[in-house]
Protein backbone atom coordinates (compact mmCIF):
# COMPACT_ATOMS: atom_id res chain seq x y z
CA UNK A 1 0.00 0.00 0.00
CA UNK A 2 1.21 3.64 -0.91
CA UNK A 3 1.86 6.25 2.07
CA UNK A 4 0.31 9.28 1.30
CA UNK A 5 3.88 11.00 2.27
CA UNK A 6 5.24 8.72 -0.84
CA UNK A 7 2.47 10.18 -3.07
CA UNK A 8 3.36 13.50 -1.53
CA UNK A 9 7.05 13.22 -2.73
CA UNK A 10 5.79 11.64 -6.39
CA UNK A 11 3.84 14.71 -6.70
CA UNK A 12 6.40 17.17 -5.85
CA UNK A 13 9.04 16.19 -7.88
CA UNK A 14 6.13 15.79 -10.94
CA UNK A 15 5.22 18.98 -10.41
CA UNK A 16 8.95 20.83 -10.25
CA UNK A 17 9.90 17.91 -12.73
CA UNK A 18 13.26 17.34 -11.08
CA UNK A 19 14.69 15.90 -7.72
CA UNK A 20 16.70 18.34 -6.65
CA UNK A 21 13.89 21.45 -6.69
CA UNK A 22 11.44 18.79 -4.79
CA UNK A 23 14.01 17.92 -2.18
CA UNK A 24 14.28 21.76 -1.29
CA UNK A 25 10.30 22.16 -1.45
CA UNK A 26 10.07 19.43 0.97
CA UNK A 27 13.25 19.73 3.47
CA UNK A 28 14.79 16.33 2.50
CA UNK A 29 17.33 14.95 0.66
CA UNK A 30 17.92 14.17 -3.20
CA UNK A 31 18.52 10.67 -2.02
CA UNK A 32 15.76 10.15 0.26
CA UNK A 33 13.06 11.41 -2.52
CA UNK A 34 15.02 8.96 -5.17
CA UNK A 35 14.41 5.75 -2.75
CA UNK A 36 10.72 6.90 -2.01
CA UNK A 37 10.44 7.24 -5.63
CA UNK A 38 11.67 3.30 -6.53
CA UNK A 39 9.69 2.13 -3.78
CA UNK A 40 6.54 3.50 -5.83
CA UNK A 41 7.86 1.91 -9.12
CA UNK A 42 8.62 -1.38 -7.05
CA UNK A 43 5.57 -1.45 -5.45
CA UNK A 44 3.16 -0.63 -8.89
CA UNK A 45 6.29 -3.02 -10.72
CA UNK A 46 6.16 -0.14 -13.79
CA UNK A 47 8.24 3.04 -14.19
CA UNK A 48 6.67 6.30 -13.20
CA UNK A 49 9.20 9.11 -15.55
CA UNK A 50 9.81 8.59 -19.28
CA UNK A 51 13.76 9.35 -18.02
CA UNK A 52 15.65 9.77 -15.40
CA UNK A 53 15.38 13.44 -15.86
CA UNK A 54 12.17 13.02 -13.98
CA UNK A 55 10.93 15.23 -16.02
CA UNK A 56 7.91 13.69 -18.21
CA UNK A 57 5.70 11.17 -16.95
CA UNK A 58 4.55 7.87 -18.35
CA UNK A 59 0.86 7.34 -18.96
CA UNK A 60 1.07 4.92 -15.46
CA UNK A 61 2.25 8.38 -13.89
CA UNK A 62 -0.22 10.67 -15.34
CA UNK A 63 -2.76 8.51 -14.00
CA UNK A 64 -1.37 7.97 -11.04
CA UNK A 65 -0.52 11.83 -10.83
CA UNK A 66 -4.04 12.75 -11.02
CA UNK A 67 -5.42 10.60 -8.35
CA UNK A 68 -2.60 11.69 -6.30
CA UNK A 69 -3.54 15.29 -6.28
CA UNK A 70 -7.32 14.57 -5.77
CA UNK A 71 -5.97 12.66 -2.78
CA UNK A 72 -3.84 14.92 -1.17
CA UNK A 73 -6.08 17.59 -1.77
CA UNK A 74 -9.23 15.58 0.00
CA UNK A 75 -6.28 14.72 2.90
CA UNK A 76 -5.27 17.94 3.90
CA UNK A 77 -8.79 19.59 3.61
CA UNK A 78 -9.82 16.85 6.12
CA UNK A 79 -6.91 17.89 8.36
CA UNK A 80 -7.38 21.48 7.86
CA UNK A 81 -10.62 20.97 9.30
CA UNK A 82 -9.84 18.86 11.47
CA UNK A 83 -7.30 21.08 13.24
CA UNK A 84 -9.32 23.72 13.46
CA UNK A 85 -11.94 22.02 15.55
CA UNK A 86 -9.16 20.82 18.00
CA UNK A 87 -8.04 24.52 18.10
CA UNK A 88 -11.68 25.84 18.40
CA UNK A 89 -11.44 27.82 15.54
CA UNK A 90 -14.34 25.79 13.82
CA UNK A 91 -17.40 23.59 15.09
CA UNK A 92 -21.08 24.49 16.93
CA UNK A 93 -21.34 25.43 20.12
CA UNK A 94 -25.50 25.49 21.76
CA UNK A 95 -25.83 27.35 24.68
CA UNK A 96 -28.88 28.82 26.73
CA UNK A 97 -28.43 31.80 28.63
CA UNK A 98 -30.89 33.81 30.96
CA UNK A 99 -32.39 37.19 29.14
CA UNK A 100 -30.19 39.55 31.42
CA UNK A 101 -26.86 38.04 29.96
CA UNK A 102 -28.15 37.13 26.70
CA UNK A 103 -28.76 41.00 25.98
CA UNK A 104 -26.09 42.62 28.42
CA UNK A 105 -22.82 40.36 28.57
CA UNK A 106 -22.59 38.41 25.54
CA UNK A 107 -23.11 40.74 22.26
CA UNK A 108 -19.37 41.85 22.88
CA UNK A 109 -17.84 38.86 23.73
CA UNK A 110 -19.60 36.95 21.18
CA UNK A 111 -18.33 39.80 18.70
CA UNK A 112 -14.76 39.84 19.83
CA UNK A 113 -15.14 35.08 20.13
CA UNK A 114 -16.44 34.88 16.65
CA UNK A 115 -13.92 37.83 14.84
CA UNK A 116 -11.31 35.03 14.20
CA UNK A 117 -13.42 32.23 13.97
CA UNK A 118 -15.23 32.28 10.99
CA UNK A 119 -16.00 28.81 10.62
CA UNK A 120 -17.49 28.18 14.17
CA UNK A 121 -20.96 28.46 14.52
CA UNK A 122 -23.29 29.98 17.76
CA UNK A 123 -27.16 28.79 18.85
CA UNK A 124 -28.12 31.17 21.37
CA UNK A 125 -31.34 30.28 23.23
CA UNK A 126 -32.38 32.86 26.39
CA UNK A 127 -35.00 31.45 28.74
CA UNK A 128 -34.65 31.21 31.87
CA UNK A 129 -32.64 29.53 34.78
CA UNK A 130 -34.90 26.80 35.48
CA UNK A 131 -35.29 25.79 31.16
CA UNK A 132 -31.35 26.40 31.11
CA UNK A 133 -30.55 23.54 33.36
CA UNK A 134 -33.82 21.73 31.37
CA UNK A 135 -31.62 22.06 27.85
CA UNK A 136 -27.98 21.48 29.36
CA UNK A 137 -29.35 17.99 31.24
CA UNK A 138 -30.95 16.79 28.32
CA UNK A 139 -28.43 17.51 25.60
CA UNK A 140 -30.16 20.49 23.62
CA UNK A 141 -27.57 22.56 24.47
CA UNK A 142 -24.03 22.07 24.86
CA UNK A 143 -23.34 24.73 27.83
CA UNK A 144 -25.54 26.77 29.89
CA UNK A 145 -25.11 30.38 31.58
CA UNK A 146 -27.95 30.40 34.71
CA UNK A 147 -28.96 31.11 38.04
CA UNK A 148 -27.30 28.72 40.17
CA UNK A 149 -29.16 26.43 42.73
CA UNK A 150 -27.79 25.28 46.05
CA UNK A 151 -27.84 21.91 45.20
CA UNK A 152 -26.84 20.93 41.28
CA UNK A 153 -26.87 17.31 40.82
CA UNK A 154 -25.70 16.00 37.90
CA UNK A 155 -24.16 19.01 36.30
CA UNK A 156 -20.87 20.54 36.85
CA UNK A 157 -20.81 24.45 36.94
CA UNK A 158 -18.32 27.81 37.60
CA UNK A 159 -20.01 30.71 39.36
CA UNK A 160 -19.00 34.47 38.03
CA UNK A 161 -20.93 36.93 39.56
CA UNK A 162 -23.95 38.03 41.80
CA UNK A 163 -26.22 40.27 41.99
CA UNK A 164 -29.29 41.69 44.03
CA UNK A 165 -33.01 41.59 42.85
CA UNK A 166 -34.89 44.56 43.00
CA UNK A 167 -38.19 46.22 43.08
CA UNK A 168 -39.31 47.30 39.77
CA UNK A 169 -42.17 49.39 39.59
CA UNK A 170 -43.54 52.47 37.82
CA UNK A 171 -41.72 55.93 38.34
CA UNK A 172 -45.08 57.62 39.38
CA UNK A 173 -45.96 55.55 41.72
CA UNK A 174 -45.68 55.35 45.72
CA UNK A 175 -42.98 52.85 45.75
CA UNK A 176 -40.93 54.49 42.44
CA UNK A 177 -41.35 58.03 44.06
CA UNK A 178 -39.36 56.52 47.63
CA UNK A 179 -36.02 56.60 48.05
CA UNK A 180 -33.81 54.18 50.04
CA UNK A 181 -33.89 50.39 51.09
CA UNK A 182 -37.08 48.57 50.73
CA UNK A 183 -38.66 46.54 53.41
CA UNK A 184 -41.34 43.74 52.71
CA UNK A 185 -43.88 45.37 54.25
CA UNK A 186 -43.48 48.38 52.00
CA UNK A 187 -44.87 45.80 49.39
CA UNK A 188 -48.12 45.08 51.57
CA UNK A 189 -50.87 45.41 49.52
CA UNK A 190 -48.99 45.39 45.89
CA UNK A 191 -49.60 42.78 43.22
CA UNK A 192 -46.79 40.98 43.04
CA UNK A 193 -45.90 39.49 39.44
CA UNK A 194 -43.92 36.71 39.66
CA UNK A 195 -41.44 35.12 37.76
CA UNK A 196 -38.68 32.44 37.21
CA UNK A 197 -35.76 34.14 38.44
CA UNK A 198 -37.41 35.66 42.14
CA UNK A 199 -38.63 31.52 42.74
CA UNK A 200 -35.66 30.42 43.81
CA UNK A 201 -35.32 33.68 46.65
CA UNK A 202 -35.42 31.68 49.69
CA UNK A 203 -36.77 34.52 51.94
CA UNK A 204 -39.57 34.27 54.48
CA UNK A 205 -40.53 37.77 53.56
CA UNK A 206 -40.68 37.08 49.69
CA UNK A 207 -42.11 33.37 50.24
CA UNK A 208 -44.92 35.45 52.53
CA UNK A 209 -45.93 37.70 50.01
CA UNK A 210 -45.39 35.45 46.66
CA UNK A 211 -48.48 33.02 48.39
CA UNK A 212 -50.94 36.10 47.37
CA UNK A 213 -49.94 36.64 43.80
CA UNK A 214 -52.02 35.47 41.03
CA UNK A 215 -49.84 36.07 37.96
CA UNK A 216 -46.52 34.71 36.78
CA UNK A 217 -44.82 35.36 33.94
CA UNK A 218 -41.63 33.92 32.79
CA UNK A 219 -40.88 36.29 29.70
CA UNK A 220 -38.82 39.64 30.63
CA UNK A 221 -40.25 41.77 28.05
CA UNK A 222 -43.10 40.49 29.36
CA UNK A 223 -42.82 41.62 32.52
CA UNK A 224 -41.57 44.65 31.72
CA UNK A 225 -44.61 44.92 29.85
CA UNK A 226 -47.28 44.10 32.62
CA UNK A 227 -45.38 46.71 34.97
CA UNK A 228 -45.75 49.40 32.32
CA UNK A 229 -49.52 48.62 31.67
CA UNK A 230 -49.54 48.86 36.29
CA UNK A 231 -50.64 45.43 36.42
CA UNK A 232 -48.40 44.84 39.70
CA UNK A 233 -44.93 45.24 39.93
CA UNK A 234 -42.16 42.49 39.76
CA UNK A 235 -38.45 40.97 41.42
CA UNK A 236 -35.85 41.08 38.68
CA UNK A 237 -32.02 40.87 38.85
CA UNK A 238 -30.08 44.16 38.89
CA UNK A 239 -28.68 42.93 35.41
CA UNK A 240 -31.73 42.63 33.99
CA UNK A 241 -33.09 46.37 35.43
CA UNK A 242 -30.45 48.11 33.65
CA UNK A 243 -32.36 49.08 30.31
CA UNK A 244 -35.82 49.57 31.63
CA UNK A 245 -37.99 52.22 29.86
CA UNK A 246 -38.40 55.71 31.04
CA UNK A 247 -41.63 54.90 32.71
CA UNK A 248 -39.99 52.14 35.04
CA UNK A 249 -37.92 52.66 38.15
CA UNK A 250 -35.64 49.83 40.12
CA UNK A 251 -35.16 50.29 44.01
CA UNK A 252 -33.50 48.15 46.13
CA UNK A 253 -34.67 45.57 48.89
CA UNK A 254 -33.45 45.65 51.95
CA UNK A 255 -33.40 41.81 52.83
CA UNK A 256 -30.01 40.02 52.28
CA UNK A 257 -31.63 36.73 50.95
CA UNK A 258 -32.31 38.49 47.39
CA UNK A 259 -29.61 37.81 46.14
CA UNK A 260 -29.08 35.19 43.11
CA UNK A 261 -25.55 33.38 41.69
CA UNK A 262 -25.51 33.17 38.26
CA UNK A 263 -22.70 31.33 36.62
CA UNK A 264 -21.87 28.47 33.69
CA UNK A 265 -23.20 24.73 33.81
CA UNK A 266 -22.39 21.70 31.80
CA UNK A 267 -22.97 18.04 32.05
CA UNK A 268 -20.93 16.30 34.90
CA UNK A 269 -18.71 13.81 33.66
CA UNK A 270 -18.93 14.48 29.98
CA UNK A 271 -15.64 15.51 27.81
CA UNK A 272 -16.61 18.76 26.06
CA UNK A 273 -15.27 20.09 22.80
CA UNK A 274 -12.56 22.16 22.69
CA UNK A 275 -14.41 25.18 21.53
CA UNK A 276 -16.47 24.46 24.52
CA UNK A 277 -13.72 24.66 27.09
CA UNK A 278 -12.53 27.63 25.39
CA UNK A 279 -15.25 28.96 25.80
CA UNK A 280 -16.36 28.85 28.91
CA UNK A 281 -12.65 29.57 30.07
CA UNK A 282 -12.65 32.90 27.69
CA UNK A 283 -16.25 34.23 28.50
CA UNK A 284 -15.84 33.90 32.59
CA UNK A 285 -13.00 36.33 32.55
CA UNK A 286 -14.67 38.41 30.16
CA UNK A 287 -17.91 38.61 32.40
CA UNK A 288 -16.22 38.81 35.79
CA UNK A 289 -14.74 42.18 34.18
CA UNK A 290 -17.82 43.52 32.34
CA UNK A 291 -19.79 42.34 35.91
CA UNK A 292 -17.45 44.19 37.88
CA UNK A 293 -17.77 47.31 35.46
CA UNK A 294 -21.31 47.54 35.91
CA UNK A 295 -21.37 47.68 39.75
CA UNK A 296 -22.22 43.88 40.30
CA UNK A 297 -19.76 40.94 42.18
CA UNK A 298 -17.47 38.85 40.44
CA UNK A 299 -16.75 35.61 42.00
CA UNK A 300 -14.90 32.56 41.47
CA UNK A 301 -11.41 32.19 40.17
Amino acid sequence: MLRLEALRVFVEVADHGNIKDASEKLYRTPSALSMTLKQIEDSLGTALFETDRKSHLTEMGRFLYDQSVVLLRDYDRAMERIEAQATARSGRLRIASVPSVATMLLPQFLQDFLRDRPDLDIDLVDTDSTDVRHLVETGQVDLGIAGLAADLPGFACEPIFRDTFRLVCRRDSALGAGTGLLDWADLAGERLILNEASRSLRSPGFEALAKGARVTVRNVASIVAMVSAGTGVTLLPALATLNLPPSLTARALGDPACLRTVGLIWRAGKVTSPVNTLFRTSFAVAARRQAAGIGLEPVGA
